[in-house]
């Protein structure tokens, strides 16, 4: 190195190396370069040599934890060269590392012992007395100290259990559980380990064991920047660090032996943490050891208390071992009840207290609170009897509030759980006996708010939305008529792929002219036929290749689907970029073949930002599709001969993965995107589309800008004072007329478009976009945001 030659000068001359104007840290780096022997290595190294090292070793030099970084890895490498005089090769990097805070000392020899004690024992032996040393906080630094030392401070958590609970952690009657903790290193804990615990576990322990879950539980990863000496920068997703993870663990397997009610429910809430991915999606996780380590104290502890944790679990996490380990708990709990797993879900879904009305009361002081289901939310009631807004000053430290809020929170996870488990039956015609349908549907307080908007049919007979008459639930059609199921009839969910387009029409107006809102798409679902081209093709469809998706956000979704599998980056050279994501369904897999598309500089090397969908096929379950190499090899099943709600729910995936990732939905086209930007933003209708076209046509003659608003084949055509605007029913783009001019415009919140009543629940989709622009554009003179005017005026 050019900084290190008037050291190599003066040293070679036969003169004293370092001088006053000389910088200490870079003399100290040159001499512990001046070690080197070559790469045959040696032990004895001349006197003028040691007196250099130690004269950088006992200088009084400021180091930096870069400068220390940089000397302990020059050291190892010498001693990987067979440099065996390890207490000189060494002195420098022990004296610097010295200067650091516990902190860096940690960051840097995080793993230089165990390295040393597996692969270099000798070197072990001579220094592990000394680097333990380094590591080891003094007791003048206190309880979060002693907690340091013992699980280090790598990440927000352990920051927080030093500091915030060192005290406890660090009392007599607790510090040797948290030991034992930290000897959480297996996958499961051995009998012998939890005899040991259950020794040692005091109710300060167990309340210490409630909050720091809850704390990981409700923790999120952080981005940390990195910037190493030669300037190189890159960034890490940090949840839990390794040493963090070891006592959580401990914690976790501590449950076991913990016989409270909040156990089961703050185990799910662990396990769905650490299960979700980074961003809480994706079919990764945050840290998979903690997942599994939380659903396999829930097996153990077995009981009907563990399925709702283990079923929320189930809806958001896609990592397949984790899914595996909970299908397996929960097959266990259901053989134990002589049950199979979808019943006991349907026994154990809890009521958190909610009466058949959706509410629960609470008189707290004198306020009376109320849980409502349907929301949910908490709602107030002061003692004048006035609704008010939140709750009152005099009871928000009340407990019973706390404990309530608690229970809303769980609410709010159940509530999707059960759409969840609701949309997978009706893809899977899961059959039930009617007073099943009743008792654990129709008249539960939190899975009856979705099952009593669907449509039910009898097993090849008349459908029904449910209506609770003085002789029980009833079920009746479009046209008023009723029928009342025998207890053992087997019933479904309706599908409209079973049903002609008369009777899909009749429920779809029976829906609106009610104003009953299903809590998916259940009678304005979509459904795809096999086409002529997909004839032809035979054995795959092309229906959705060619379209260019945002692949983060298209892998993510397709995750929250099911869909598992799919990873293809600029790094998978052997793939040549290309992969399947897999969906599992009522016996058939079907896969899906991506491929990247787009710049690998602009991605880094990294990570696709964009990939192009190909064909999508099918095989049974069992059949191998695959090579010895993971790639796809057997052409697909004839299509003819997938089920048609099968080829109907997985190409209704692509195309809701489709119409929400696509690059033709953004505002601009992307580079390199132009031609498909164009062709799908204006372009034909895919079966989403032409369903929100049949909604749109429904709900148009009743909204207040029916008289200026009609639908072409591909457009909502709305008409302005200063223009006319065709806003397209796939993409949400919008073009002006006479010239076809686009009209740029940042989906926003629209009052009026807010308060259209739609058949089924869509947060913010594609429907609520297009009308709240064509509320915005048909009162266009009232727009002020310049960016808009001054593309009207163009």
């Amino acid at each position: 190195m050019k900084a290190f030659t008037h050291f190599d000068a003066a040293f070679d001359a036969g003169r004293e190396p370092f001088g006053e104007d000389d910088d200490p840290r870079m003399f100290g780096r040159w001499a512990q370069m001046r070690l080197t022997k070559g790469m045959g290595g040696g032990h004895d190294y001349d006197e003028r040599v040691l007196r250099v090292t130690r004269l950088a070793a006992d200088g009084d030099v400021p180091w930096t934890a870069e400068d220390v970084r940089f000397l302990w890895v020059v050291a190892n490498v010498l001693m990987t060269q067979r440099h065996t005089n390890y207490p000189e090769l060494y002195r420098i990097p022990l004296a610097a590392t010295r200067r650091l805070g516990y902190t860096d000392r940690r960051r840097i020899l995080g793993d230089t012992l165990p390295w040393f004690h597996r692969y270099y024992r000798p070197v072990w032996e001579a220094l592990h007395e000394q680097v333990k040393e380094l590591l080891t906080e003094s007791l003048e630094h206190g309880p979060a100290g002693v907690v340091r030392n013992l699980i280090w401070d790598c990440d927000d958590v352990a920051r927080t259990l030093a500091e915030e609970y060192g005290a406890r952690l660090a009392d007599p009657a607790v510090l040797p559980l948290l030991h034992h903790w930290n000897t959480a290193r297996s996958a499961k804990p051995s009998d012998r380990w939890l005899k040991t615990a259950r020794t040692l576990v005091t109710p300060e322990a167990v309340g210490l064991v409630r909050e720091i879950l809850a704390l990981v539980a409700a923790h999120r990863e952080k981005t940390i920047d990195h910037v190493a000496a030669n300037g190189y920068e890159w960034r890490e997703n940090v949840f839990l660090h390794e040493r963090t993870a070891v006592p959580v663990r401990g914690m976790v397997w501590t449950c076991e032996l913990i016989d409270e009610p909040w156990v089961a429910s703050l185990l799910g809430d662990v396990a769905l943490t650490c299960g979700t991915g980074i961003g809480g999606s994706g079919a990764n996780c945050r840290s998979e050891r903690l997942a599994n380590a939380a659903v396999n104290v829930l097996a153990r502890r077995g009981g009907l208390d563990t399925v709702a944790a283990l079923a929320k679990v189930q809806v958001k996490v896609r990592k397949k071992t984790v899914l595996a380990n909970v299908a397996r708990t929960l097959d266990a709990v259901a053989a134990q009840a002589g049950l199979s797993r979808e019943q006991l879900l349907d026994r154990t879904v809890p009521t958190f207290g909610i009466g058949p009305d959706g509410v629960r009361e609470e008189r707290i002081g004198d306020c009376l609170v109320r849980l409502h289901a349907d929301g949910p939310a908490l709602r107030f009631v002061n003692a004048a009897g006035r609704a008010i807004k939140s709750a009152p000053q005099a009871i928000r430290r009340d407990p019973a509030l706390a404990e309530l809020k608690s229970t809303l929170k769980d609410l709010k996870q159940a509530l999707p759980a059960e759409r969840f488990r609701l949309e997978r039956a009706l893809v899977e015609e899961r059959i039930w006996r009617w007073h099943q349908v009743t008792e654990f549907f129709l008249d539960h307080p939190v899975t009856g708010l979705y099952a009593r908007n669907l449509i039910w049919q009898i097993l090849q007979g008349p459908a029904g939305i449910p209506v609770r008459t003085d002789a029980g639930w009833e079920l009746t059609d479009p046209r008023g008529r009723r029928i009342q199921p025998y207890p053992d009839t087997p019933v479904l969910l309706w599908h409209p792929i079973r049903e002609t387009a008369e009777e899909v029409r009749a429920w779809r107006d029976h829906l609106l002219e009610r104003g009953v809102r299903q809590p998916y798409k259940q009678a304005f679902r979509e459904v795809y036929l096999l086409t002529p081209a997909e004839e032809r093709t035979r054995t795959y469809s092309n229906r959705f290749a060619g379209h260019v998706l945002r692949y983060g956000q298209a892998k993510a979704l397709l995750n929250q689907r099911g869909w598992t599998d799919l990873s293809i980056g600029h790094w998978d050279y052997e793939s040549g970029g290309q992969s399947d994501a897999v969906k599992e369904l009522s016996g058939w897999r079907a896969f899906w073949s991506m491929r990247i598309t787009g710049d690998p500089e602009a991605d880094g090397w990294g990570t696709a930002s964009f990939c192009a969908g190909e064909r999508i096929r099918f095989h049974r379950d069992g059949q191998d599709a695959t090579d010895d190499y993971g790639y796809a090899y057997h052409e697909g099943v004839p299509l003819a001969e997938v089920p048609p709600l099968v080829l109907s729910e997985a190409l209704r995936d692509a195309d809701l993965a489709v119409g929400v990732t696509s690059v033709g939905l953004d505002q601009q086209a992307a580079h390199g995107h132009e031609e498909y930007w164009n062709s799908y933003g204006f372009g034909e209708l895919t079966e989403t589309a032409k369903t929100r076209r049949d909604a749109l046509a429904r709900l148009l003659p009743r909204l207040r800008i029916a008289g200026r608003a009609e639908l072409t084949d591909r457009f909502l055509r709305v008409r302005g004072d200063r223009r006319t605007y065709k806003i397209h029913l796939g993409s949400g783009n919008i073009l002006m007329e006479p010239n076809d001019a686009y009209l740029c415009i940042v989906p926003g919140h629209d009052r009026d478009a807010a308060s259209v009543f739609l058949p089924f629940e869509e947060n913010g989709g594609m429907l609520s976009v297009i009308l709240s622009k064509a509320f915005l554009l048909a009162d266009d003179t009232s727009i002020t945001d310049p960016s808009i005017t001054r593309q009207l005026g163009a």
